[in-house]
């Protein structure tokens, strides 16, 4: 990520904290190099079981030319996609938690890794996010492949 981009993305990120300046310190000075975010009001974060998001996140990037941020953690275990704001709230799907209103993510700083949490496709400052729509889209055609491949077989106990 170049330096200009990542700049901005900072700048992106920080501005959800209800203190942005402490949230830049948090990146810069703690060795965890973390900052804890809430949901909700420039984006809500959709959180897929590993299984399925990374296959989601195949289909997603052939269907647009770069989807907004994702976030994989606890060793990809997790992938957590940023939608628009209000999106948690609507979402209904076995197995997907969400994050709106009143949660918080735990956020690397833009173009790093840190404490197992690391960005599979960071933010580029621009406000981009992944279209819902084109999510479950995405997430329907890598379940079938799933299906398909023998690996469980859809929506089974393995996601719950």
């Amino acid at each position: 990520m170049n330096g200009s981009r990542a700049r901005n993305a900072l700048e992106w990120l920080a501005a959800a904290a209800p203190d942005p300046d402490a949230c830049r310190w948090e990146w810069e000075r703690n060795r965890h190099g973390i900052a804890l975010l809430p949901a909700g009001r420039l984006w809500d974060v959709l959180i897929v079981p590993g299984d399925l998001g990374s296959p989601a996140l195949s289909v997603l990037s052939r269907l647009i030319d770069r989807p907004g941020p994702v976030l994989a953690g606890s060793g990809d275990s997790r992938i957590g996609f940023f939608v628009p704001p209000g999106t948690a709230g609507r979402w209904l799907g076995t197995g997907v938690r969400t994050a709106g209103q009143g949660a918080w993510i735990v956020v690397p700083h833009p173009g790093r890794t840190a404490d197992g949490v690391r960005w599979l496709v960071a933010p580029d400052g621009s406000g981009t996010l992944t279209d819902p729509s084109l999510l479950e889209l995405a997430m329907h055609a890598a379940a079938g492949g799933i299906a398909r491949r023998g690996g469980g077989g859809g929506r089974g106990d393995r996601w719950r």
